[in-house]
């Protein structure tokens, strides 16, 4: 493990997280949410756990993502907000 790689890692962990959360756009959010799993992805090969890091790259980054992505395309906005 490296211990500077991995605090660079959780600072863009929580910058992404933040930003995720202040968005406004939803497409947006999800494709922020989508760099956070990417993150998660890489933090999980970090501490050599690289099953868990596969799932979480299949599935949180790729799968989640799309649905999400997916579903808002599938909305309408009803306000001028």
């Amino acid at each position: 493990m490296i211990p500077s790689f991995d605090i660079v890692i959780l600072i863009f962990l929580v910058v992404t997280a933040v930003i995720a959360l202040t968005l406004k756009d939803l497409l947006a959010s999800a494709m922020v949410l989508g760099i956070y799993s990417f993150l998660m992805c890489l933090l999980w090969a970090e501490m050599s756990a690289v099953d868990v890091a596969f799932t979480e790259a299949t599935v949180g980054a790729g799968v989640s993502t799309v649905i999400m992505i997916a579903t808002v395309y599938q909305t309408t906005r009803k306000s001028r907000d």
